[in-house]
């Protein structure tokens, strides 16, 4: 039995050993034929940037919302019946412009009533300056008692003073049907009406809209203590008066007009080491609203030897940013970066690369770690290009 099994194998041995002579002898004849084997692939063409230190000016966003410097309500001096709105919901107007009607016809009936009650008072001061005239000629010739004088000279006194609180009453009665007419205290936009014609308005009570000033507009936001510090001391060390600060709407585009800082609370929030902060911006255009929200560019101090590095160069992973560098044998590695501040859609480095490095920053997916490849060099953006 066992010279069975090695006769068996002794012939698989014989197979494979003929089968291995059969290739060899195949190769020979390809060889004989003058084939030749396939070439090794080119190396991957990659598009690759030559890192070079450059002055850059970093800003910090910061959430902020707009403010009108003079918001005005307005309400109504005088009680009455709404009677027409003057203005259209929503619309510019200027200072003294006519909003409001309230209805003013007991306001006439009441200026009416104070000038009847004027002329009464004066009809009757007449009549008391003339008593008091007659009283003190008869005095003289011992004709009427002191007691009639003295009679005649307090209701000449009083008649006078009925006088004066008649005009009072008439300068009050004209005042309030002057109020009757609600007109825009000063330039800027209203609201929409909140009370509509025929409504009952109270005095000082029932608030009819409101006014909002519209150019210079308020900023409000809140900055952190260390940052608030920073751009103190470096806005000192410039010997620049107040620093400029920038904003950005909220679909991405930047507003025109800079603004510059107006207020710094005066006490630092202890919760959490805050200051509310506020600037004023010209709004010439109206493009800022009340309530509207921006975000707000805090220029920070210059780096004039920034390394900047586009966004698409870099892989991130688990919150670690990595680059591929090229050396001079066109050789790929792998290099660790830090960078915590974005300028545009490039990276601000904060250590990983030097000044002449070359890293890839198109073709990632072609490239490994140790892999040969062909770099071509992309055009270098104007310096200017990249400064905040």
């Amino acid at each position: 039995m066992s010279q069975l099994r090695s006769g068996g194998a002794a012939a698989r041995i014989a197979a494979v050993t003929v089968a291995f002579g059969l290739a060899a002898a195949g190769l020979a004849g390809c060889n004989a034929r003058g084939d030749t084997p396939p070439k090794p692939a080119p190396p991957a063409e990659v598009t690759v940037m030559r890192m070079q230190a450059r002055p850059v000016t970093l800003v910090e966003e910061y959430v902020g919302q707009a403010e009108a410097v003079e918001t005005v309500e307005i309400r109504s001096r005088v009680q009455g019946l709404l009677e027409r709105q003057a203005f259209r919901d929503g619309s510019a107007v200027h200072r003294g412009e006519l909003l409001f009607v309230i209805d003013r016809q007991p306001f006439d009936a009441a200026l009416e009533q104070a000038r009847a009650n004027l002329a009464q008072a004066e009809a009757a001061a007449a009549n008391s300056a003339q008593n008091l005239a007659r009283v003190s000629r008869l005095i003289a010739d011992n004709a009427v008692s002191q007691q009639d004088l003295d009679t005649a000279v307090a209701r000449d006194r009083a008649d006078r003073a009925s006088v004066e609180a008649g005009r009072a009453a008439l300068h009050e009665a004209a005042l309030n049907l002057g109020y009757t007419q609600i007109t825009a205290p000063r330039d800027g936009i209203v609201s929409k009406a909140l009370v509509k014609p025929g409504a009952l308005v109270t005095v000082a009570q029932t608030l009819l809209t409101t006014l909002y000033s519209v150019s210079p507009m308020h900023v409000n936001f809140v900055l952190g203590e260390q940052r608030m510090l920073e751009l103190t001391r470096h806005a000192r060390a410039r010997g620049a008066g107040q620093s400029e600060f920038r904003l950005r709407l909220v679909d991405g585009s930047d507003y025109p007009q800079p603004g510059r800082l107006d207020f710094v609370d005066a006490a630092v929030d202890p919760k959490n080491d805050t200051l509310q902060v506020r600037i004023v911006v010209p709004n010439p255009d109206g493009l800022l609203r009340p309530g509207q929200y921006v975000r707000v560019l805090v220029p920070s101090a210059p780096r004039p030897d920034a390394i900047l590095i586009p966004q698409r160069a870099v892989q991130e992973l688990q919150g670690l940013k990595t680059v591929f560098v090229i050396d001079a044998d066109n050789k790929a590695s792998v290099r660790q970066i830090t960078a915590a501040q974005r300028l545009g859609s490039d990276w601000v480095l904060d250590g990983g690369l030097k000044p002449g490095e070359v890293v890839v920053i198109d073709g990632l997916q072609k490239v490994s770690p140790g892999a040969t490849v062909k770099p071509v060099f992309a055009a270098e953006p104007a310096a200017g290009a990249r400064n905040g």
